[in-house]
């Protein structure tokens, strides 16, 4: 038996608008987040008498500067469906919060703040700056966890963490420490990723390289000592201030009198060799001769190592030009750039320049250009490490959903450099080091090594530089659960279920906690990966504000005008543009009106988790929103519609359900076939929602959930259901036994419904529930489930009922269709049903009333064998079944005017054969089938085909006009 917290205790539900109000996002949504909170709900326990299994899925850490965007939205949406899901089915759920100290992202931050007031950081001192941030933290850092409660996030907030609080800190000094003693930490002087603008290293996956940037090649000539000239080309001239050496090719005829010859540098004093070198050189590409800069290019630093050239840094840490650049010290690097071009004209080595498309490497924070430059860093070695990781998803201990992102995985690990992990910042977790200035001496340890003294005696300082912050991240799934101790909490939590996150940290991320997981703790830090695409605008367009497409989810949830929205997320462009340019990226949105209306946070979580999470582009819709906004109200109103019906109806007890009592809800006998299809589309709804979310395809459980609601649950069971229970009501004899055992079912579907759904529209699902008949073993909220199963006993899957009742459904669905056609929507039509089968003829009949309820026919329908001749103005329409044809006749003379049906099938015949030219038009265009893609052509084909299939029929109702 499963063991529950003692939190999750009864706690008075709020107060609830009357139900015969429209729904409302507004007034339903916002009590219930606090009810959950007050009743323990969220929360989770390490304690061993707890034996619920658990399912653990860490919350990927949101920067301490972040607000809500709409991959925010997503995460939460994903990671709370399958929290909750779990939650209800009896799991220990922890969805593990917190957030990140994003150190670059930070700094810059409080930096831009200082500059508003006049000062800078070093002219505060890194304490009083240190100290200046943390205040900054406490007065705005938790912003975004509080907008993810809007969106219904349900983590265990108990357990939040930061990732420089103590505990954290002292377990990323633990880590940095171990790897040092184990000889993996070093610290090196070589080439690095260094940002101007942030004024620190960066690694490898912090650079964004901009493809497409307009550059130049530039060419040059080197004086050669003795006579003569070698001519170089460089998209960088600048950096020919750094330059070593020229290389040439050793099988260039070109070059082989010049091989160890020098040339001289035309501005400092400097003799350059000319090396051979097969590696970097070739002789196809520009003049066959390269210059040599190993400080400032990573080819040339490679170089530079098998040849052993000077390195010569020319860059200062904010991208101007130092002493080592001679005549152009001070300049920033882009006016030395042009400086230098000008003096090898005045000094006439110029020798032209041509354009050329670069590939510009930029900072994912900064957007500046990213400068290679020599510096000492701290690295660590991580072959070892990403061996293990690599081997850990071959071997099945982690699964990567979808498994196509294996291959980028693999890719990456297979060819992993060295990290650079040291960052020169202020904000982060300081490097635990300490420098001796007269012997370079290094200390490494835990805690500062009481020989060391303070900073500035005995020659000992504290290493000023801190880490990555991606090193901290590395080690969120086990240091938020108190490692490096084996806390109740790590051995209950570790290692999670599930990790769900964007497929762009992959690398950042995922694949580092996998490293750090497996070397730290011996397992894998998570059991699966589920991977989603990144939300773009209606257009796929990746969400800029320079493009003017970002959408604030809360906009979204509360409603807002376009303008109002777009002048707090449009750049540099004036009302009337930005609007344009959102309109543009959202076509939808047009049609909307003015802004959006406030679609609450269920709609917006039921839109975002319709869409595949495998897409690597999520394209958001939001007339996507609005229609579920749409379903929200059908969801709202059918509830109304459903309490109406069961009247007074009473969950029956525990005991009376033992005994079989007459209109049991969990009773799996029904004698009505509405009943039992009812229930055996339920139970294969369970089975679909469960399968769904199994595989991390939530989309597919939210629309099989959608299609059995609106479809089988509003617009089938409802309809039939509904003149049974109200002509009760009103007097007209209906059996009791009938009439107790469609309530009973109609309020174990409902119910079970509303808990099907819990996990996608947690508000509206509580709201609701509340307010239906439920068993009184259920707990206080809706939240603690169970979550109905396919191996629910109550509504096991029925498959000949279902057949009978699709049947029912072609015969009804058929006759509306006539009736839709002729527009006779308010009018009772007589109605004959044939068939060559007995058994479907005995079946319609048992169904009579039913059926007369939902066609609306003229007296009783008739049903015989087929063989009878067609009344003059009948129409006959053919339902294909198991069980042969079907034949339906819906007589219309008397009902319908022979001229106005004539002028109807004469527009229509205009309009589709307009739209059968323009089909044809396209497919018979040249390369149109050959081209387009797939879907597209499938999709014209098939509009094709439905015209013919229209035209078809219009000409089978001409014939009928002069029968009217």
């Amino acid at each position: 038996m499963l063991t529950m917290p003692a939190a999750m205790t009864d706690a008075a539900a709020p107060a609830t608008p009357a139900l015969d109000q429209p729904y409302d996002p507004a007034v339903v949504e916002p009590r219930w987040y606090a009810y959950w909170e007050k009743l323990g709900v969220f929360a989770t326990t390490d304690s061993p008498a707890d034996t619920r299994p658990p399912y653990v899925v860490p919350m990927p850490p949101p920067n301490v500067t972040g607000s809500l965007h709409m991959g925010h939205a997503l995460m939460v949406t994903f990671q709370d469906a399958l929290t909750r899901w779990h939650r209800m089915r009896g799991y220990n759920a922890l969805w593990l919060p917190g957030m990140d100290h994003a150190g670059i992202a930070t700094q810059m931050a409080v930096e831009r703040l200082l500059a508003r007031e006049g000062t800078t950081r070093q002219a505060m001192g890194r304490e009083a700056f240190v100290d200046r941030v943390w205040r900054w933290r406490r007065d705005t850092g938790d912003r975004i966890l509080e907008q993810e409660r809007v969106l219904g996030a349900s983590p265990d907030w108990s357990r939040s963490k930061f990732t420089m609080d103590p505990d954290m800190s002292r377990a990323v000094t633990e880590a940095f420490v171990r790897l040092h003693e184990q000889g993996l930490m070093y610290r090196a002087t070589r080439l690095i990723n260094w940002c101007p603008e942030c004024m620190t290293a960066i690694s490898d996956l912090e650079v964004e390289n901009e493809e497409g940037a307009n550059g130049e090649i530039f060419e040059f000539a080197y004086p050669i000592e003795g006579g003569g000239e070698i001519v170089v080309a460089t998209t960088r001239p600048e950096t020919m201030l750094g330059d070593t050496a020229i290389a040439v090719h050793p099988d260039d005829p070109r070059y082989l009198a010049l091989h160890g010859k020098r040339a001289r540098h035309p501005f400092v004093d400097r003799a350059v060799p000319i090396i051979t070198d097969a590696i970097l050189v070739d002789p196809k590409f520009g003049t066959g001769a390269v210059k040599v800069t190993p400080a400032h290019d990573f080819n040339d630093f490679a170089t530079g190592k098998r040849h052993g050239l000077e390195e010569i840094n020319i860059l200062n840490l904010d991208g101007t030009m130092n002493a080592a650049a001679g005549p152009f010290a001070g300049l920033d690097r882009k006016d030395a750039r042009r400086a230098v071009k000008k003096a090898l004209a005045e000094k006439g080595l110029a020798r032209g320049a041509k354009p050329h498309v670069l590939t510009l490497p930029r900072c994912q924070r900064s957007g500046g250009v990213v400068e290679p430059m020599i510096s000492t860093q701290w690295f660590l070695r991580m072959k070892e490490m990403a061996d293990k990781a690599l081997a850990a998803v071959r071997e099945g201990k982690t699964t990567i959903v979808p498994n196509e992102w294996e291959k980028t995985y693999d890719h990456f690990l297979e060819n992993i450099q060295d990290w650079c992990v040291s960052r020169q910042l202020w904000w982060g977790h300081p490097i635990p080091a300490w420098h001796h200035a007269a012997t370079g001496a290094i200390k490494v340890a835990r805690e500062r090594p009481p020989e060391c003294g303070p900073d500035g005696e005995q020659g000992w300082a504290a290493d000023p530089d801190v880490l990555d912050t991606w090193f901290s991240s590395a080690l969120w799934p086990f240091s938020t659960l108190g490692w490096p101790e084996a806390t109740p909490a790590f051995k209950k939590f570790y290692p999670a279920s599930d990790l769900e996150t964007g497929y762009d940290i992959l690398f950042f991320w995922v694949a580092r906690m996998m490293m750090f997981g497996l070397h730290f703790t011996g397992e894998v830090p998570f059991r699966r990966v589920l991977l989603h695409g990144l939300v773009v605008d209606e257009t796929g367009d990746k969400m800029s504000k320079l493009k003017g497409n970002v959408i604030d989810p809360l906009d979204l949830v509360y409603g807002t005008t376009f303008e109002d929205m777009v002048a707090k997320t449009a750049s540099g462009a004036s009302s009337a543009e930005a609007l344009a340019k959102f309109k543009k990226a959202y076509p939808s949105a047009a049609a909307m009106g003015s802004g959006f209306p406030a679609f609450g946070a269920d709609a917006v979580r039921f839109t975002l988790a319709t869409y595949p999470p495998s897409n690597k582009r999520i394209a958001l819709a939001p007339k996507r929103i609005e229609g579920n906004r749409h379903f929200c109200n059908k969801i709202w109103n059918a509830t109304r519609l459903a309490l109406d019906l069961l009247g007074d109806f009473k969950w029956p007890t525990e005991k009376e359900q033992a005994v079989g009592l007459l209109g049991t809800p969990g009773s799996r006998e029904a004698s009505q076939i509405y009943n039992r299809w009812i229930r055996s589309r339920f139970a294969a709804t369970c089975a679909s929602v469960h399968d769904g979310f199994d595989a991390f395809r939530i989309d597919e459980s939210a629309i099989a959930a959608y299609r059995f609601f609106w479809n089988d649950l509003c617009d089938w069971y409802l309809e039939i259901v509904k003149p049974v229970l109200r002509k009760q009501a009103d007097g007209t004899f209906v059996a009791p036994a009938v009439v107790a055992e469609t309530r009973a079912t109609l309020a174990y579907v409902l119910e079970g419904s509303l808990r099907l759904f819990h996990p996608l529209m947690p508000f509206l699902t509580e709201e609701l529930w509340q307010r239906a008949p439920r068993p009184a073993s259920r707990k206080a909220s809706i939240a603690f489930g169970p979550y109905p199963t396919r191996h629910d006993e109550r509504g096991a899957v029925d498959l000949e009922t279902e057949g009978w009742m699709e049947l029912l459904k072609s015969v009804v669905s058929t006759a509306r269709s006539v009736r839709s056609e002729y527009g006779l929507n308010k009018s009772e039509v007589p109605l004959r049903v044939r068939s060559a089968s007995p058994g479907v003829v005995a079946f319609l009949r048992a169904q009579s009333e039913t059926i007369r309820t939902l066609t609306m026919s003229k007296g009783e329908p008739v049903f015989e064998a087929p063989g009878g001749a067609r009344e003059a103005g009948t129409t006959v329409s053919v339902v294909p079944s198991g069980h042969g044809p079907i034949e339906v006749l819906v007589a219309l003379k008397g009902l319908v005017s022979a001229d106005s049906e004539r002028a109807r099938i004469d527009r229509e015949e205009k309009k589709i054969d307009k739209d059968l030219a323009a089909l044809d038009k396209k497919l018979s265009a040249p390369g149109f089938v050959d081209r387009a893609p797939r879907e597209v052509v499938d999709e014209a084909r098939a509009q094709r085909a439905a015209f013919v299939e229209a035209r078809a029929r219009l000409e089978a109702a001409r014939k009928l006009v002069d029968e009217l």
